[in-house]
């Protein structure tokens, strides 16, 4: 099988490379850096640019799938332009892969695109499961719905479409991780307010199996790719305190100051989702990792 992935060489991609090569899958993937381009026996690279409209039309022979992981990423402050980059990136590589197939008349049987939970509104209490038609309010909730609608379009070519709504993606290099880890290796692990607020998370592994596991599935439609336990914010941090052997002394974060040092992003930090993982379940996919102890464990 060979599969196209856009956003290979980023923190979900390359751990779904990594279980493509496991599964004897070829990846042709799309980079919009020539100094990233390879050919290797079952892993090539092809050169793309959606802002100007560029790609190369070779990236689809022989190919299957595709998964989209395409899109700027949301851990830079949020200012005026940056967010319509944020959005933008999402669109437009959909809407230049939808042309090329179209105009070229690709068969492709199958589109996997990453979403995200921020499109379930901010809530300490409601359990959110695929079904919820409600969208947040919020820049992510906005930018999730219009990203799932763009992907939504690849229907009108014939192609089936699933969606995976990314949760709190842990892993030991990249991502939110290291960036709380590091605070409580130094005594300085702090809750953001009061820590009541859902973190719906998933180990990078799992993550990579789960779009790997719809992909080659005929399934299609939403799936929430969080593991079976959330955990509050207060939870996560006294959890990694115990991994890493140290004490949590030091006062909450107040919401206020986090704005003040990040702006608008402060939102990935405060606002709370609890997300369900039963439709993954239910359609027979097993968590390496679903307890967020085990997947400390495994990345610390």
């Amino acid at each position: 099988m060979t599969i196209l992935i856009t956003g290979a060489t980023g923190l979900i991609g390359k751990a779904i490379v990594a279980q493509c090569v496991k599964k004897d899958i070829v990846v042709h993937y799309l980079t919009t850096s020539k100094n990233k381009l390879e050919t290797q026996p079952k892993y090539k690279g092809f050169y793309w640019d959606p802002e100007k409209g560029e790609i190369d039309a070779a990236c689809f022979e022989g190919v299957e799938a595709i998964i989209n992981l395409a899109g700027a990423s949301i851990s830079k402050r949020w200012t005026k332009s940056y967010k319509e980059i944020i959005l933008q990136s999402r669109i437009s590589s959909l809407n230049l892969l939808k042309k090329c197939i179209s105009k070229h008349g690709f068969s492709i049987k199958k589109l996997v695109s990453a979403s995200a939970i921020g499109i379930y509104p901010d809530s300490l209490t409601r359990y959110y499961e695929e079904s919820v038609k409600e969208v947040s309010t919020s820049f992510l909730g906005t930018v999730t719905e219009q990203w799932e609608a763009a992907a939504d379009t690849f229907i009108e070519l014939g192609i089936e479409v699933s969606k995976i709504r990314i949760g709190l993606v842990l892993d030991d290099k990249e991502g939110a991780l290291p960036k709380l880890v590091q605070p409580v290796r130094y005594g300085l692990g702090a809750t953001f307010g009061d820590g009541s607020q859902w973190q719906s998370w998933i180990h990078v592994e799992d993550l990579a199996r789960l779009f790997l596991y719809v992909l080659t599935n005929e399934t299609s439609g939403i799936f929430n790719g969080v593991a079976p336990n959330p955990v509050t914010n207060k939870e996560m941090l006294h959890i990694i305190a115990k991994e890493l052997g140290k004490p949590l002394i030091m006062p909450n974060i107040p919401k206020g100051f986090m704005k003040l040092v990040v702006g608008d992003m402060h939102l990935l930090l405060y606002e709370s989702q609890l997300v369900s993982s039963k439709k993954v379940e239910a359609i027979g996919f097993s968590f390496k990792y679903p307890k967020l102890e085990m997947a400390l464990n495994d990345l610390l």
